[in-house]
């Protein structure tokens, strides 16, 4: 069928004239036509519509509670006694050999932590004196001390641990997830994304489809005014203007599919669809009226109407009971170099509390069994000190991040770090190792999940990877 065939059918369908005299509406007012009918075009050809996984999964959601800029582990984690009893000295010179820094001297002197450490729960699991809130979900949690990557600057740290590669252009975790399960949510995205504090260094790449189709890649909700940009109808335009637009729309989306089968046409029908519902359902759910006060303070919401990670913590329960598949939160905060002391322990006041309130609410709601909950940064920071004598640089050789719910093994600690923090010395988990558990209990063998791209299957652990069995449960 070539191209002077398709303008006669669209010249057949709709008039110039007549298509801008009905169209004259922004995205929120669009959607196809097949939205009114349950068995409509569009409906038939949903690419997020619910799928199973390779096996039975162990999660079938997940929350990412991202803190990006790195928190230091020797703060929070990873107490060391022995780099407390050696502040303020130079490091022994077989720790620094092949080592490079990514701004400070190697030999700057050792920085003790700064913070006291306590062991909780039955487990035994300790932690710092900063995290009095996460203190009390230790033996719902699971905590890698071990965790390893590459990058040593944020952009491809963050990267990294979102796409599984330093390089812009690749499906984020998230869009695996919502390519391989699909969503169970009609009215609102299968992805979406909450940021607070100063949002991400490595920005859209972080939660976007990479070369999955578009509509895969996580949605950003705002925290005020219109929940996604241009979800209102503009001023003059009433239901009826909206439906004419919805029927010249759905028509030529028919005509132009029909004709080319370009997936990029489904995932534009899909995008149009869901700006017409949440026209309702986004202002509903951004609406924390609904919520009790006891449950604001549990979160340790000040102002419901004000934007916060505590708000994002409680936004993120309410999303996935409402089949929202993946919800992610960023948080930047932590890229302490300098005034460290005061700096980590106004983030851990933001973060500590709505952090273990939503474990904890999740499992109260019968929720944390199958929702899988990830707290961590890009990397650590150095035991080495920066800034004078208060900062620390960064750190990409260990770092911990913490798991909960979802088929992890709960109260349990992987991985050693030396007596300095400084090398893995036992369970080394690489950014891919992570990832590829993360997928296995989603219910995917991280190889299987793969996309063709120019030439060749990509996936989101690339060609790396190995399950860490001992954090599953």
């Amino acid at each position: 069928m070539n191209i002077r065939h398709i303008r006669s059918q669209l010249a057949h369908e709709v008039t110039r004239r007549w298509f801008f005299q009905q169209c004259g509406v922004g995205l929120a007012g669009i959607a196809a036509h097949s939205l009114l009918s349950q068995d409509g075009w569009a409906a038939s050809a949903n690419p997020l519509a619910p799928r199973k996984p390779h096996f039975a999964a162990k999660a079938k959601r997940v929350i990412y509670m991202f803190q990006a800029g790195a928190p230091s582990h020797l703060e929070l984690f990873d107490y060391k006694p022995e780099l407390a009893k050696r502040d303020g000295q130079l490091p022994p010179a077989e720790l620094l050999e092949g080592y490079r820094a990514a701004f400070i001297d190697p030999k700057s002197a050792l920085l003790g932590p700064k913070y006291k450490f306590a062991k909780h729960g039955q487990c035994g699991m300790e932690l710092s004196e900063l995290l009095p809130h996460t203190a009390k979900i230790a033996d719902d949690i699971c905590l890698i001390r071990s965790m390893q990557t590459e990058a040593v600057n944020h952009a491809p740290a963050q990267i990294m641990m979102n796409t599984g590669s330093q390089q812009f252009g690749r499906p984020s975790f998230g869009a695996w997830t919502l390519y391989g399960l699909g969503s169970e949510s009609e009215d609102l995205p299968g992805f979406v994304v909450l940021t607070s504090a100063k949002g991400t260094s490595g920005g859209a790449s972080n939660y976007g489809s990479g070369f999955l189709p578009t509509q895969y890649g996580g949605v950003p909700f705002r925290n005020a005014g219109d929940p996604v940009l241009y979800l209102s109808n503009p001023p003059g335009i009433d239901a009826e203007a909206q439906k004419d637009s919805l029927d010249s729309l759905a028509n030529l989306n028919r005509l132009a599919h029909n004709a080319f089968g370009d997936p990029a046409i489904e995932a534009r029908i899909q995008s149009y669809e869901m700006a017409y519902r949440l026209q309702t359902s986004a202002p509903e759910l951004m609406d924390l009226g609904s919520e009790s006060p006891d449950v604001l303070a549990r979160y340790g919401i000040q102002d419901p109407n004000e934007g916060s990670f505590a708000r994002n913590c409680l936004l993120a329960r309410r999303l996935i009971e409402r089949g929202v598949r993946f919800v992610q939160l960023f948080h930047e905060a932590w890229d302490q170099h300098g005034n460290l002391t005061a700096d980590i322990k106004k983030n851990a006041g933001h973060t500590d509390q709505p952090s273990a309130a939503l474990v904890a609410d999740l499992k109260e709601r019968g929720l944390l069994d199958d929702t899988l909950v990830i707290w961590g940064g890009e990397f650590g920071r150095t035991p080495m000190v920066q800034g004078g004598n208060d900062g620390r640089d960064h750190h990409n050789r260990c770092f911990s991040v913490w798991l909960a719910g979802g088929g992890v093994k709960p109260g349990y600690v992987h991985g050693q770090t030396d007596e300095f923090g400084f090398n893995v010395t036992e369970d080394l988990v690489h950014v891919h190792d992570l990832n590829a558990t993360l997928l296995h209990l989603l219910g995917f063998d991280h190889t299987r999940l793969t996309y063709r791209f120019q030439g060749r299957d990509y996936r989101l652990t690339d060609v790396h990877g190995n399950v860490i069995t001992p954090m599953i449960a």
